[in-house]
């Protein structure tokens, strides 16, 4: 079951509308800035988060960062291609 929907009047230039608008599908526009929105305030979540952790516990290093994208990397290539998991 979906959650309840209000009806909001915004403003967005046209051009960033009728590009959201031909990519909207069959869902509608609603549907995609909805979604378009949904990400960002994860986006906005997550970046309060590492906002806190480093303040917390001080910047993660490039370098820290470089081997994490390293090991996603080797972990993906070592996935099997065709989008199945085991789950």
């Amino acid at each position: 079951m979906s959650e309840p929907t209000g009806k909001y009047s915004i403003t967005m230039p046209r051009d960033i509308a009728e590009a959201a608008k031909a990519r909207s599908g069959p869902s509608g526009l609603s549907s995609y800035v909805a979604a378009a929105v949904a990400r960002q305030i994860e986006r906005d979540n997550l970046s309060e988060l590492i906002a806190v952790a480093e303040a917390e516990h001080g910047p993660i290093a490039d370098e820290e960062i470089q081997s994490l994208r390293d090991q996603l990397h080797e972990a993906r290539a070592r996935q099997p291609r065709g989008g199945t998991s085991a789950a």
